[in-house]
Parts: C-alpha cells; structure tokens; sequence
C-alpha cells in the first residue's frame, strides 16, 4: 500500500494480506472459499487479534459442528445460535443480534455451509446472506464468513459474490497454499485479482501465465467430478434417494434417507410426521419432489390431501384405485415465500412486523406491497413448465402454510385461495399465474390471519407459506368450466339436529360447481345439508324452508370472459344444457308449469342432491372414506372434495383437503334442567345450535336489538359492528369475562341489511354467539354448518345458537335484560357510541354473580340459557 492508509481502513491482521486486499474496509463482508475449515481458522486468528488490539468488540456466530474458530476472552463474544430451527427464525435471530449491538462491533460466523444439514439446501444460505450482508454493512461492521464451494450451486455461488464485498478463494495444489481474491469492492491494483502462493506472512502473486496455466490445471485435477456436487444440496438428497429407491440398497440406509425426506418435505408436526412415517414411501416422497417448484416444506394443506389419498389406497387399493380420481398437484416449497420476501428486499419490515408494536402496522404496508412484488426468475421459469403441463384447464392456487390443516390449527379460511381460468396467450397465463401466487403470499399478512395466529399463541412461530397449484376438477359446459359437485364432509356430525341421528355417521354440505359455496357463508345461498345415516332428512322444518335453505346460485369459471363468475341456477340451466341435473337437482314441476306459462319461462330445477343421495353409492362411500381416515388419524376428519358423475350417476371423487376436525364440548356431560321459569329464560331452543354438549357460565351480555338496528342507516350499522369489535377487544382473556353475543340475523354478513358486518377478528373472544330471526327486518340466521365461519367457532370453542322465535321449541325474551337493575347497564366507552342512535341499538349488560348459564345437550337436541337458582 502506498501513503498512509483511509480513515476507513482495517487490518486483516496479516501484512502480506492486508498488501494484496489494500487492507479491508468498514463495512466490508469478506467470504472465505475454502477446501478446509483449518484454512478459514488461519485467517480468523490473526483478524480477530487485530480486532480485539484496536477496542473493537468480536461477535463469534457458532452454530456448525466444527471445532471452534475463536476462543473466549477480552472483548469475544461468543453466541450459540440453533440452525436447526429453521431459516426464518435463524435468520431473525441472527438480524436482531446485529441490530442489538449496533455500529462498529466485528463479526466472525461459522462456516456457512453447515447450515446444509439444518436446512437441506444452499438456496436459502444464499437468502440468509443476502439479508444478512446488507445489514451488517449498513451499520459500519467487519465480518468474515466462510463456505465449501463444492458444496454450493452455482446458483447460491453466485449470490454469495453479488451481495458481499470481499471475495477470496483459498486453495492448495504442488503442496502450497494460495489465495486468489475474486472480487474485492472499489479498489484494484494490477496484480490484486491473481494466484498468491503464500510464504510465510507474504502472498506473492503469480506472474507467469505458464505457471498460472500449470497451477489452474492442478486445481482443475482436484475438481474433476465436482459438477454433481455443485447441484443445489436438495437436489443431491433426492438424487440419492433415486438411486436407492429401485436398487434394493442396504434396508438401514433407505430407512435413514426416508426420514431425512419427511423432515425436510413434511414439516415439524408430531403426530402429521407420525402418519407420514406410516404411509407416505420413499416413492411417494419422491414423487412430491418431482411435481415441486424450489424447496422447503411443501406445508400442511399439501401433507393433509397427500396422506388422506395414500391412506385409502394403503386401506383398499382395489377399491379407492376405481372412485378416487388420479393426484395432479404441484407443489410450491415454502422456501419460495422466503426467497420472494428476500429478492423484494422485505426482510427488514418482516424484522418490524414481528415485534408487538409492528404485528399489525408493518402488515398493512407489507400485505400491499407483496401483491406487488417481483417473483424470482428462477421461480418464473418452473411456473413455466407448470403452465406447460395444464395447458388452458383452469388452476386453483391454494395455501399450504406450515401451520395450517394441523392438529389443533387449521386456518380455516384464513389465507388466499384463488382461481385462475387460465386463458389467453402463454404470456398472460403466466402473469395470471403470477398474479395469483402474490395474492396468497400476501394473505399471510393479512389481518384475519394475524388475529388467528396470535389469539392461538402462533404469532412468533415460524409460518412459511408454501402453496398448492391444482388443476380445478370438472368439465366444460360451452363458455362455462364447473365441477359436476363439490363439498366439505366431516366424519363426526357435531351439529345433528335431531335426538336420533348418530354424530358418528358424519355429515356432508353439497354444491353445485365450485366448491366456493361448500366453504364459505353466502347470503341467501345455502349448500345441501346431508347427516349420512339419514341422508333424506334435512335440518328444515317445512318445504318452504327447504327452498329458502338450498342453493340458488352457482360459482363457475367463465371462460370467454376469463373470470370466476357467479350465475342463478335458471340461467345456468338454461345456458348449459348438459349439465347433471338429473343426479344433483329435482324438477319443481308446479313452479316449471307456472314458469312456462310466461314467455321465454323455463323448467325450474331445485338443488337437492336427492338422486344422487337415493340412487348412487355417493353416501356409502363417503361414509367408509371418512371412517378410513378417521380410524388413520385416530381422530375425527374433515375433508373438501369435488365429484365428477358418470353417465349412469356413478361418482369419482377427486380429494383435496383432509384436516383433523376440531371439535367443541363432544363428550362432556351435561345436566339441563327440568324446568326453567319464565322469569329466569333469556332463551331456550330445541336444535339449530353447534358445539356439542356445552356448559357455559356468562358475566357479560352484549344485545344488538333488531327493531332498533333495523332502524340504522348503513353507515350507522358499521359503526355497531366497529363497537361490537371494540367491546370484544376489551375481552383480554375468553375464560376472565364470558360473553354472550346476540344480534339480529347474521354475525359476519358483508351485507348489513343481513345481520352484522364484523369480521371474525371482531367476534372471536366471545363465549357463545346467537344469531335472532328477526324477520320483520328480513334478518334470518345462516345455517351453514360446516363452513368455515362456523370452522373458527368451533376451533375457538364458541358456543353457537340460532333463534327462531316465531317457531315452536324457541324461546326468546330478550325483556329479561331490560329487567336487570340499573347499575348491571354498562355505556360502552368508544366514539362509535358517542352517536345516541348506535348506542341505544346495541345494549352492554354486566351480569357476573348473576348465575347466568347456556346448557346444551347434543343428544336431547335442547338449549337452554337460564338464570340459575
């Protein structure tokens, strides 16, 4: 070096070096290539004495197995750190600690290639360095990293040499070591990027281009074989596993290759990776890797369906072969949700969301922007292939988180799913395609599923969105693409309605088209409703309640205009002529002769289901299918599926989705009482309630009256639904205040003049929630069991109760509040309350001591909520 050195300067603690590198730079990131770890530890040593002579404080990050590289001492601080945890939380960890001690301190970390055999490919090593080295750069450090190139893609190399500033590799050929810095940021010299052979503390460099050719081509000799060891390390696992897989290799070794795989595919469930064990083989692990877009888990969604299907036929291969329709998945690892986190340069406001006074602020900016983002073109060129496979069939791009469809947690409706009808040109598609993937990503921020991972303590676990992409099951109709059925089906039936159903038999919700219907509530729509041991019977009391509680509308994918589009059912039939009416719906033959009365009148088809329920196997076999699984989980199932029907009514299944059923109060015993006074009912009901046998003792009443709401403008009703969330956040733990929530119509409508437009956010601390007839106002409760609203009742062990008044067995006296002394009315104290309107519509009543309880028994059918005595 020439003059005296920048303001900036820092020694690497060897002369000859700090000659050849111009001495390193605050800020600098210096990546050691090496062969050997002991070579890395040659040039820690001195760096960190140099260090630790000048006052700087030395970070060691020791996480490998190798020996350590700096020993403790003066100004050393050694920190452990688990890789095993997985690379977001090792990441976080590792981005606090560099945040925590600030400007100036110097680092040393382990080499980085043993992050390896934690994370099972170098391409999020590559992502942790790049969120890692801009870091450490913006807050004036020095720190070195080391890794085993051999054992890194070229890919993952390439990253490395982009991000960081300093650049060396370490090599040894004819018995001496040299050192070649690669990349060295703003400063050159005309001998800086060649061969040094070492001598002692000098590094010459080598200025014979004979000598330079001769020294390359030893280190050619040592390399020769390396370019399968330069695969991505998760392709090199799968590689081995290929060729043990057929080979009939030594039993001991295939056993240790299968549970790598489960680790590294299935996720950290017990009990899923228990099933996994049992069911999924080698050749099915391998078969998810080969439909499988980058790494990572493939998440719980995808481990749910993948098991269920290999369950039946593990069961009965003969007969599930002949109804369950072939597996067409692919799988998005949820390595790429990192990676689009990582290339978008998000991880710092990821850092920001996780902490208590960013979880719901930095989401809202980041839930914008990530459906906005740019996806990584390695990602681009797989999607591709995917594209390539479906051709124009339309796809569904589902969620598979790592949390969700667990034991305990299943995210009902939390994140995206999201069809596409794939149509136009390949560039459009896949823009689509596109598309579609950010609106899931960003669906992990969004509120809902916020509230749901921290009401259920998951809000600091680590939850990596992987996806599902699916061709959507069904048939082309003319412009119209729709599955002959679809619907959800759980293997225990908590919500019979009646004392002689048997909960065991299981319970199914049928629709027409798209499955959209099956899951969600719909205003005025409702699915078919079928308890499997009475499959005839429906939880109406009257035909005119069968055709208020059925189904009106169909969810389709419209192919000329490239969209999802919902139709009623008569346009549908009209514009689709071969649709199976026969096997899904019944002719209503006194409405069709009214309807054809009238010109351009049609028939009129009511969706039943009952031919396919009376004349085909479908109830059996739904039957056995959910027990299989059931006695397989050793827990009760949920499942969402699509049917395609023969000519002849016969039905195949395609099934995609299978969760443990969570379920409320199943077994517990309950005493009701014999009689209960007037002056002490609030309401009593004979059915139409949810959670089982429920004993439920209430210290707080939140009444929205129906006269009085019906008499809101819109903007006033919103403004209820903002109190209703107001109060319920007030609630700081379920069991410290239990509340009862009653309101007219529907808790969770989008349409006000329905119910009440809260979200479940704004709900989901209360203990029981009814839902009042009140049909003056046109306010009727929504019956859909099985959706995923009632889904997140019971995950968050909320009672549920619809009162129909003006039917015999219900009970309901709502003048029992209005009797409460004085001092038991509370005035909420939010601005929402300030407006006299809102306020006398929704009345807060304190009635702790009171003895007020809700008492159910699911199998007398009965529901009472009483003042004890």
């Amino acid at each position: 070096m020439d003059g005296a050195a920048p303001a900036d300067f820092v020694s690497t603690g060897i002369q000859g070096l700090d000659e050849v590198l111009d001495g390193l730079r605050i800020g600098d990131n210096v990546v050691w290539r090496v062969d050997d770890i002991a070579d890395y530890r040659r040039f820690v040593g001195p760096f960190v004495a140099a260090a630790a002579a000048n006052d700087r404080l030395i970070i060691y990050l020791r996480f490998a197995s190798h020996a350590p590289l700096v020993t403790p001492g003066p100004g050393v601080d050694i920190v452990e750190i688990d890789a095993s945890v997985g690379f977001a939380s090792f990441t976080g960890r590792v981005y606090d600690l560099i945040t925590q001690h600030g400007r100036g301190a110097f680092y040393v970390c382990d080499c980085l290639s043993e992050l390896l055999s934690a994370w099972a490919t170098d391409y999020m090593v590559g992502n942790f360095f790049r969120v890692v080295c801009p870091h450490l750069f913006e807050l004036d450090t020095v720190a070195y990293f080391a890794l085993h190139p051999q054992q890194h893609s070229h890919v993952t190399l390439s990253r490395i040499r982009e991000t960081t500033q300093v650049l060396v590799d370490v090599h040894h050929a004819n018995g001496e070591r040299q050192i070649q810095p690669v990349k060295v940021w703003r400063r050159q010299s005309a001998t800086m990027f060649l061969p040094h052979r070492q001598r002692g503390e000098r590094f010459l460099p080598v200025i014979d281009s004979s000598d330079a050719t001769r020294l390359q081509a030893a280190l050619a000799h040592r390399s020769e074989g390396a370019s399968r060891r330069q695969l991505d390390c998760w392709d090199r696992i799968f590689l081995e596993a290929g060729e043990l897989e057929p080979s009939g290799a030594d039993p001991m070794r295939c056993r240790e290759v299968h549970e790598h795989l489960l680790q590294i595919l299935i996720g950290r469930d017990a009990r899923m990776l228990d099933l996994a064990r049992r069911y999924l083989t080698l050749e099915d692990l391998l078969a998810v890797r080969s439909r499988m877009i980058g790494t990572g888990y493939i998440g719980g969604k995808a481990v749910g369906m993948l098991l269920a299907r290999r369950i039946l036929l593990t069961e009965d291969p003969e007969h599930w072969s002949q109804h369950l329709e072939p597996h067409d998945s692919f799988h998005l690892g949820s390595d790429v949700y990192y990676a689009y986190l990582v290339h978008n340069g998000w991880w710092p406001r990821i850092m920001r969301q996780r902490t208590e006074a960013g979880y719901f602020e930095e989401a809202r900016s980041l839930h914008h922007d990530m459906l906005r983002g740019e996806i990584p073109g390695e990602v681009r060129l797989e999607l591709e292939r995917v594209l390539d496979y479906f051709g124009q069939y339309p796809i569904l791009v589902r969620s598979s988180s790592l949390l969700e469809d667990g034991f305990g947690n299943a995210f009902a409706g939390k994140y995206q799913s999201t069809f596409r009808v794939n149509q136009g040109t390949p560039e459009a598609r896949l823009a689509e395609l596109e598309d579609a993937i950010r609106t899931v990503f960003a669906s992990s921020m969004s509120e809902d599923a916020l509230v749901y991972r921290q009401q259920r303590g998951l809000a600091q676990r680590e939850e990596p969105m992987a996806l599902l992409l699916q061709r959507v099951n069904g048939r082309y109709h003319g412009p119209f693409y729709l599955p002959d059925a679809a619907g959800v089906g759980v293997s225990r039936n908590v919500f019979a309605w009646s004392p002689d159903m048997d909960p065991d038999a299981g319970m199914l919700r049928l629709v027409l088209g798209l499955g959209t219907r099956a899951v969600e509530r719909i205003e005025g729509d409702h699915a078919c409703v079928v308890a499997l041991d009475q499959p005839q019977r429906r939880p109406y009391r009257d035909t005119e309640d069968a055709y208020r509680y059925s189904q009106h509308t169909v969810d389709v994918l419209d192919i000329l205009d490239n969209r999802l589009r919902s139709m009623p059912l008569r346009q549908l039939a009209a514009d689709a002529p071969d649709l199976p009416l026969r096997w899904t719906a019944e002719l209503d033959r006194e409405a069709t002769r009214r309807s054809r009365a009238r010109p351009g009148g049609g028939a009129v088809w009511r969706l039943t289901f009952n031919p396919l329920l009376r004349e085909t196997r479908l109830v059996s076999m739904m039957r056995r299918m959910m027990k299989e699984l059931e006695r397989a989980y050793e827990y009760p199932v949920d499942i969402e599926f699509t049917l395609h029907l023969d000519d002849d009514g016969t039905p195949s299944v395609n099934l995609v989705q299978c969760r443990p059923l969570q379920t409320l109060g199943q077994g517990r015993q309950v005493a009701l009482p014999e009689r209960v006074s007037a002056a002490r009912l609030l309401f009593a009901s004979r059915g139409r309630f949810m959670g089982g046998n429920i004993d439920q003792p209430i210290d707080r009443v939140i009444h929205v009256d129906g006269p009085r709401y019906s008499a809101l403008s819109t903007s006033q009703r919103f403004a209820v639904a903002r109190l209703v969330g107001h109060l319920n956040r007030l609630i700081r733990e379920r069991d410290d205040c239990p509340t009862l929530l009653i309101g007219p119509g529907r808790w969770g409508t989008s349409s006000p003049e329905l119910g009440i437009p809260v979200r479940f956010a704004d709900i989901n601390r209360v203990a029981v929630l009814a839902e009042v007839a009140e049909l003056g106002a046109g306010m009727i409760p929504d019956l859909s069991f099985g959706s995923h609203f009632f889904q997140d009742l019971v995950e968050s062990r909320i009672g549920y109760v619809a009162l129909f008044p003006q039917e015999p067995g219900t009970e309901f006296q709502p003048g029992w509040l209005d009797s409460l002394p004085q001092e038991r009315r509370l005035t909420p104290d939010a601005e929402e309350a300030a407006d006299p309107a809102v306020a006398d519509a929704l009345r807060l009543y304190d009635v702790h001591g009171m003895g007020l309880r809700v008492t159910a028994d699911v199998v007398q059918q009965r529901l009472f909520c009483y003042q004890q005595t």
